[in-house]
């Protein structure tokens, strides 16, 4: 039998690449898309991305999407009592792998490991390790699109917010920034390709500019561009 498995879905890029070489393992069965969503704006949890185009690009995945519903500024203990509801749900209806975009980031591994064995599930990342630069090449190769919907103002400016993801804003990221902003850079979302019945349609809207408070009360800025 497959293994019963469902995917954490932020909407963007590593994640539809991550999922086209998952469905090329033939031990693994995705059944399931999972997304945080601030469910006072109805957008996705730090893309910023509408709930309207992540019900779209989910059904054109063919997977069943199931959200996580986050208040505005969840704290981390409101995140945990939210993700723990889900895979409990989850656990209940068999699901015993969880999938992961992850490239490189070792402790967001260990924790998300961590938070996942007293259920029993196991995880996967299928994109573990992988070179992100050519990764990011072999991601336009394959036919997917992905524009940016945000970008953190401390590394990137402006123009980088609604960005199509192709060879020259490959060419055009600062030195330091990662090729597939594995650090929090910038977050895609990802509308055509291999995985999808058909391309997500949109336009692009206005650029924002929003502050948050982190750890110690230190302002995070990011630029987003609003998708319709």
């Amino acid at each position: 039998m497959k293994i019963k498995s469902y995917f954490n879905w932020s909407s963007g890029k590593d994640a539809a690449l991550a999922l086209y070489y998952l469905k090329q393992d033939t031990r693994y069965s995705v059944e399931r898309l999972l997304t945080s969503v601030n469910r006072v704006h109805n957008r996705v949890s730090m893309h910023g991305l509408r709930r309207d185009l992540l019900m779209r690009q989910v059904a054109a995945t063919g997977i069943r999407g199931t959200t996580i519903e986050l208040p505005e500024q969840p704290s981390m203990e409101e995140y945990g009592n939210g993700m723990r509801a889900a895979v409990e749900t989850l656990r209940r209806e068999k699901f015993t792998c969880a999938v992961f975009g992850d490239i490189f980031l070792e402790d967001l591994r260990a924790w998300r490991e961590k938070q996942l064995a007293p259920y029993g599930i196991k995880t996967v990342f299928p994109l573990w390790k992988k070179d992100t630069g050519e990764m990011l090449k072999e991601f336009l190769q394959l036919g997917f699109k992905a524009i940016t919907v945000c970008v953190d103002a401390d590394k990137l400016d402006a123009s980088f917010a609604g960005r199509l993801v192709d060879a020259d804003f490959l060419r055009d990221l600062p030195q330091g920034v990662d090729p597939c902003g594995e650090n929090g850079e910038f977050h895609t979302f990802c509308f055509d390709g291999p995985v999808f019945s058909k391309a997500v349609s949109f336009e692009t809207g206005e650029k924002i500019y929003r502050e948050y408070k982190g750890p110690g009360n230190k302002k995070s800025g990011f630029w987003f561009c609003d998708l319709v």
